[in-house]
Parts: C-alpha cells; sequence; structure tokens
C-alpha cells in the first residue's frame, strides 16, 4: 500500500509574480489596465498636437489675414489669401509716439507676447477695456490704391466683453476718422446674444460712422440710446446683450482714444504717414 505525499503548492516570487497571479479581474490589475491605456493615450494626444501645431499656426494666422481682408472690404474667397494680403503694408507701431518703429520685423513680431512681455507692455491702472496689460508695439496695416495713396488703415483691437476677450480689427479711412468696418476674429460670447458681434448686418452698421467730432472729440459709441452727439457717432446696442455691448464700446472707445491709438490718429490727419 503506497503512502500518500502532499507536495505544497509553488508560491510566485516577488511583487510581479505575486501580481500575474492574480485573478485577471482583480482590482490591482484593472487599475494597472486603465492607468496604462491612459497613459498611452495621453501620449497619442500629446504627439498629435505637438506634430499638428505648426499646421494649426498656419491656419490661424490665415484666418486672422482672411479678417484683415475682409474688414477692408477686400476679400475675394476664390483668391489666394497670402497673395491678396501682400497688398497690405504692416508696421510696428509704438502706441505712445503715434509713429513706426524699426525696432521691430513686422512679419514676425507678435502682438499678444508682446503685450504679455513686461519689457514691452505696460500694467493698466485705468482700464476700461479689461486687458490688464497693454503693448507699447502693435502691428498695424496700410492699404494704397493703385495711385499709392492711402487708402484704409487697419487697427488691432481687443478687450473684455462678458465670457471673454474679443480680438478683432477696425478699418478706417484715410482720413483717420471716418469707420469702414469692424470685426472681431476671436471670442467666446454667448450665442444669439453677444456672438451676435459676428453678425452681417450687425457689423455693416459701422460702415460710414465717425470716432470724432470736428473738435477732435471722441464721441463713437455702442448704446441703446442715440448720443448728443448723433447718430453718425453712434452703433446700436446688440439685443439681449448687455455686457458684450458694453465691452465692445468701452475697448473701442479705449483703443481710439489718447491711451490707445489717438496719437497714431493725430499723425495721420496730419499727413505725417
Amino acid at each position: 500500500m503506497s503512502e500518500e505525499t502532499n507536495t505544497p503548492q509553488e508560491q510566485p516570487k516577488g511583487p510581479i509574480g505575486r501580481f500575474l497571479a492574480l485573478p485577471t479581474d482583480s482590482v490591482p490589475k484593472t487599475v494597472f489596465v486603465a492607468v496604462t491605456l491612459c497613459l498611452i493615450a495621453s501620449m497619442i494626444v500629446s504627439a498629435a498636437a505637438v506634430s499638428l501645431r505648426p499646421l494649426q499656426e498656419i491656419n490661424a494666422q490665415q484666418d486672422k489675414q482672411i479678417n484683415i481682408l475682409q474688414v477692408a472690404g477686400i476679400y475675394d474667397p476664390e483668391a489666394d489669401v497670402i497673395e491678396s494680403f501682400a497688398a497690405f503694408e504692416p508696421h510696428v507701431l509704438e502706441l505712445s509716439t503715434g509713429e513706426f518703429t524699426d525696432a521691430f520685423d513686422p512679419a514676425t513680431f507678435d502682438d499678444r507676447a508682446a503685450a504679455d512681455d513686461p519689457a514691452t507692455s505696460v500694467a493698466l491702472d485705468d482700464d476700461p477695456a479689461g486687458i490688464v496689460r497693454q503693448g507699447e508695439f502693435v502691428t498695424v496695416y496700410l492699404l494704397r490704391d493703385d495711385a499709392g495713396d492711402l487708402d484704409k488703415v487697419i487697427l488691432p483691437i481687443h478687450g473684455y466683453g462678458l465670457w471673454s476677450t474679443l480680438y478683432g480689427f477696425i478699418a478706417l479711412e484715410e482720413n483717420g476718422n471716418d469707420i469702414y468696418g469692424l470685426q472681431f476674429y476671436e471670442h467666446a460670447e454667448t450665442p444669439g446674444l453677444g456672438a451676435e458681434v459676428d453678425n452681417p448686418r450687425w457689423k455693416a452698421l459701422w460702415n460710414g460712422k465717425r470716432l470724432m467730432d470736428e473738435n477732435g472729440e471722441l464721441q463713437i459709441s455702442v448704446t441703446k440710446a442715440v448720443p448728443a452727439a448723433g447718430a453718425d457717432y453712434h452703433i446700436d446696442a446688440l439685443a439681449g446683450a448687455t455686457l458684450t455691448t458694453n465691452g465692445v464700446n468701452n475697448l473701442v472707445r479705449f483703443w481710439m482714444g489718447e491711451a490707445g491709438f489717438g496719437p497714431f490718429l493725430e499723425n495721420l490727419k496730419a499727413g505725417e504717414l
């Protein structure tokens, strides 16, 4: 009669062995799989974002150029954007003097980066536009007619609305006072309300309006009621979007005033360009 012997089951050695020996549906293995998948997915997304960044920057630049062409009234969807945009003369403007500077290359100067850099911007105490810091230099665009005479000036503007900072351009006639157009190319205002700044009918209201009266006083306003200065200086408020309207009114008046493009507009009117 044979004697039965009990052989003890060999236990896995080390933490990895013990982990592999766990049931597939155990909590540690479930957590491990979830974390691993998240890491792999994040690496794929990061790699895609890095590889697509140059294309995104090109698209953003082209969208900005299209907006400049549109606000100047010369955008042709069938034409090449780069070729059309070549009609403009970009210049870096020093706001305090209202004069162009050669310290920066207009082709590469980044207005937003300059506004964030303490070396090229100032913190604002009086800040009706809600921009916190103001760049001391900005890029402006001149458009000339076939004879080489100044036709329009395109100025960048931005300021806070209800939910976001609105970035856009205002186009002025050669006299620096008559508005040809205004439009924003970036914002996050409420669809159907504040986002009506993109409505072609509202944008068309800006054409033919004036910034200043005969005495050189800034009169342009975006309000519900027509101000005492008259309809030539008034744009109707956005229906149901009081805070966005106030934001647009404040930013336009700020940038067209002495703290913004005021010195430049004076030089423009004096024919010093």
